[in-house]
């Protein structure tokens, strides 16, 4: 038995879909015996329940980090929780960062020779600008779940879209369309890891992969393995795992990747708490791999505590 304490909720829009990973996880844990006490964070910055600090974190011994989006999964709460001397679960400080930053993240892919989808950055006051024809497709820079995003087959569109991506960063991204399949690879691992096969993604009556194709009941099939050929398989599984390595991850990521019609595989985006609850594409590339739900927890959990005590010998 090992005391976990679940982090869920968090003020960015992902809000909901945290409470609903963080449900699946504490339900799978308390099912193994494990003691998990949950903490949620609102969206008013509240912690609940009332006077849950910093020291109930130190008296754990692992914390779950179930937050998506800003002020979860960019490294800030991964900040606290080293200064807090606790292990815990999924990709350091820099990692975490790095990931959420997707216009960072591609420079630093594209520094290692990993091939990404090409993407033009607007800053504040950036006039909207579009390098590669339509459709393109505009989003935020550091946000997830497809909030924000939207594609745009025209200058007019291109305009409204850049407009809603500033609604919620200060920084967004003009991608590139790439014509191909959309697929998702999970990796999990420390100092090791292991690289799923790869899932592809199957839109249901939608355009495109939007919010309502990934939390929607019916919105989108998960093909294992995807409609390619062994050697694209091979190629996709190659890539996540140097993207992986590349931005120095540790625990967990999802890398979504396209496979182009000519047989190019291009990197898109990391995401280093993947939704997690059981029907999640992270949870089933697994699972299609023969580690279970509950088993996938416990390994996540082991490798937390592995980093804690990896690094309890360096001198700072």
């Amino acid at each position: 038995m090992t005391r976990v304490v679940v982090l869920m909720g968090g003020r960015s829009s992902e809000h909901q879909v945290s409470l609903d990973s963080a449900e699946s996880v504490t339900a799978a844990l308390r099912a193994r015996d494990h003691e998990v006490t949950t903490i949620e964070i609102g969206r008013d910055e509240t912690w609940l329940p009332d006077g849950a600090t910093v020291e109930l974190l130190r008296n754990t011994e692992v914390v779950f980090p179930v937050l998506h989006g800003p002020f979860g999964e960019d490294g800030s709460v991964q900040g606290l929780l080293e200064l807090a001397g606790v292990a815990y679960v999924g990709a350091g400080v820099a990692a975490s960062s790095l990931a959420m930053d997707k216009d960072l993240f591609k420079s630093v892919l594209r520094d290692n020779g990993i091939p990404v989808t090409r993407n033009f950055t607007l800053r504040s006051g950036d006039e909207p600008d579009n390098p590669y024809g339509y459709p393109v497709f505009v989003k935020p820079a550091r946000l997830g779940s497809s909030v924000g995003i939207s594609k745009a087959h025209d200058e007019n569109e291109l305009r409204t879209a850049v407009a809603l991506a500033f609604e919620h960063d200060e920084k967004v991204l003009v991608e590139e369309f790439v014509d191909g399949l959309e697929v998702e690879v999970g990796v999990l691992g420390n100092q090791a890891p292991t690289v799923s096969l790869p899932g592809e993604i199957v839109v249901s009556g939608r355009e495109w992969y939007d919010y309502s194709a990934k939390y929607e009941d019916g919105g989108m099939e998960l093909v294992v393995p995807p409609r390619i050929t062994p050697a694209q398989i091979a190629r996709v599984r190659e890539l996540a795992l140097a993207a992986f390595v590349a931005s120095e991850c540790e625990g967990m990521a999802r890398v979504d990747m396209f496979v182009r019609n000519d047989g190019e595989v291009l990197v898109n985006e990391l995401n280093t708490i993947p939704g997690f609850t059981g029907t999640s594409v992270y949870a089933k590339l697994f699972e299609a791999a023969g580690i279970p739900y509950a088993d996938l927890l416990e390994r996540l959990i082991e490798l937390a505590l592995e980093r804690q005590k990896r690094r309890a010998g360096l001198r700072y």
